[in-house]
């Protein structure tokens, strides 16, 4: 019997607060450090616009809104997030002005707590797979954007296609979870990361959901050899 997306929801949340001290940590760990770059490149496909506001959609602690007023110094950040133990954890970097400019609060993507046509982007790093179902989320974020705003999404790609002649696939399966058990003491989080992974729709797949939330101009490009791919799509202009 499947759990509602409620449930599913409270699921998730539980245990991202289990993990939320070691996240950061074993987010660089085992991607190498590649998630740096990762966040740049999502950033970097945003535009600032009129109102001065972005969304970090599952902020959790905040490396992209972070990332977000380093590269637009100038816009503000509506940090959401469902997990209250990661915004938690995350605000202790909103040192040296960064409070005033990066604001966190608990909220569901499903119903974003933000007026119509009220943020210039949105982004969502690692995020989307998490929340059941999607086309909740899209619609209220293609609700909340201007006319003509962006949303840029970081998200691993599928476990449908082998990457590195199955390595990737391997390393998905046994050894993530093996590692965050080490550090984390919890198997199941990562296990959780894997096989989500292993489900995730192809980025042609996720490119139709987002058009028919009503986004157009959708495209997407691979990173790291496809394990990551950067989605972005555009709000139709009135």
């Amino acid at each position: 019997m499947q759990c509602s997306s409620n449930e599913h929801a409270r699921e998730v949340s539980g245990m991202f607060s289990r993990i939320a001290r070691w996240y950061d940590f074993l987010n660089h760990l085992l991607s190498g450090g590649m998630d740096f770059y990762w966040r740049q490149q999502l950033v970097r496909a945003t535009v600032p616009g009129k109102t001065g506001v972005m969304l970090d959609l599952a902020a959790g602690t905040m490396d992209v809104s972070l990332e977000i007023v380093k590269q637009h110094p100038q816009t503000k950040v509506a940090a959401l997030d469902y997990c209250r133990p990661m915004l938690t954890t995350g605000r202790k970097k909103l040192t040296k002005g960064r409070n005033k400019r990066i604001f966190p609060v608990h909220a569901d993507g499903r119903t974003l707590p933000l007026p119509d046509n009220s943020v210039d982007c949105a982004t969502i790093s690692f995020g989307i797979r998490n929340i059941i179902p999607r086309e909740q989320a899209f619609k209220e974020l293609n609700r909340v954007l201007v006319p003509g705003g962006r949303l840029c999404i970081l998200e691993f790609g599928t476990g449908k296609h082998p990457v590195w002649k199955g390595f990737y696939n391997l390393y998905l399966k046994k050894i993530l979870p093996l590692i965050g058990k080490i550090f984390s003491g919890d198997a199941g989080a990562y296990q959780y990361l894997a096989d989500t992974i292993m489900a995730f729709p192809t980025a042609s797949e996720l490119s139709k959901e987002m058009m028919d939330a009503g986004f157009d101009r959708v495209y997407y490009k691979p990173m790291t050899s496809g394990i990551v791919y950067l989605h972005v799509a555009q709000k139709k202009a009135e």
